[in-house]
């Protein structure tokens, strides 16, 4: 049982944007601010500036395209519906 209570269902819509959003930021971020200044000190904090900035376009900008991707995906998957 969790420790916290869930939240209702209807908040998937947000939820899995904001979590894919973070996730997807924190690695894109690290990986070219590293290529950028090298395995330096100033590295984490440069990261940790530069995954913010990215954060804040990439959550929004996810939930407009979300549902046109889970449109997109549709198109190109089988439902388990059409497969009986």
């Amino acid at each position: 049982m969790p420790a916290f209570r869930k939240l209702p269902t209807r908040y998937a819509s947000i939820v899995v944007p904001f979590l894919l959003s973070i996730m997807m930021c924190g690695v894109v971020s690290a990986i070219s601010t590293a290529r950028a200044l090298g395995l330096s000190a100033d590295l984490p904090a440069q990261w940790m500036k530069g995954w913010g900035l990215s954060w804040l376009v990439a959550f929004p900008t996810l939930l407009v395209v979300m549902p046109l991707v889970r449109r997109l995906a549709g198109c190109l998957v089988e439902s388990p519906a059409a497969r009986s």
